[in-house]
């Protein structure tokens, strides 16, 4: 299904990058597994603090038998239309450099270009990505063995997005809402120090 709702950029970008989206509707179409290969052979060549590549991925298809434990992961309020997508991702990152041991301050920030790269690699695919931070922590150490030495992070539910119209009650706005982001003058500052918007946009 294509994108019925591209971001209204202001200056032009890439048609990925324009067309990623996060949709609470997903097709029933199971994603072919040279996709599932591809989307994560792109996370992997992700830039990382000392080339660490501190993040790990949970993979959990809908049609596995334990796809259930997966969903009890999630908040009551994100298990209702993150079922029907036909993956569910859990990520983790390490919590120490492997290097010298000390904290990897940068891991959740390498685990995002990761995560970047993975849903730009997706969106060329034609699917979609929505990343969830409402994740039971606790229950998914448990559920998955994760060591001490790495803490789970967030959840991504992964599959072809579907018809808007048919988004769970008091969904289906949220799917057709209009895209918005802060413009970057308020986010882009220059020399002169912060909140100050840098010159190409003043």
């Amino acid at each position: 299904m294509m994108n019925p709702k591209p971001a209204p950029v202001s200056e032009p970008i890439l048609d990925c990058l324009k067309n990623r989206w996060s949709p609470v509707v997903f097709d029933s179409r199971p994603v072919e597994v040279s996709v599932i290969k591809s989307i994560f052979e792109a996370a992997r060549w992700a830039a990382s603090c000392f080339n660490e590549q501190p993040w790990r991925f949970i993979v959990v298809e809908r049609d596995s038998v334990d796809f259930g434990n997966a969903i009890d992961c999630l908040v009551e309020a994100n298990q209702v239309w993150a079922k029907d997508a036909p993956l569910l991702v859990f990520t983790a990152v390490a919590k120490q450099l492997e290097r010298n041991g000390n904290p990897n301050r940068c891991a959740e920030h390498d685990l995002g270009l990761a995560v970047g790269n993975l849903s730009i690699q997706a969106t060329a695919h034609g699917l979609s990505v929505h990343q969830m931070g409402g994740i039971n922590l606790s229950k998914v150490r448990l559920t998955y063995q994760i060591p001490d030495n790495f803490d789970p992070v967030t959840a991504l539910a992964i599959g072809y997005a579907g018809d808007p119209t048919q988004a769970p009650p008091g969904l289906s706005e949220r799917d057709a809402s209009p895209r918005s982001r802060r413009p970057n003058e308020a986010t882009v500052f220059g020399s002169e120090g912060w909140g100050q918007a840098a010159s190409y946009w003043v």
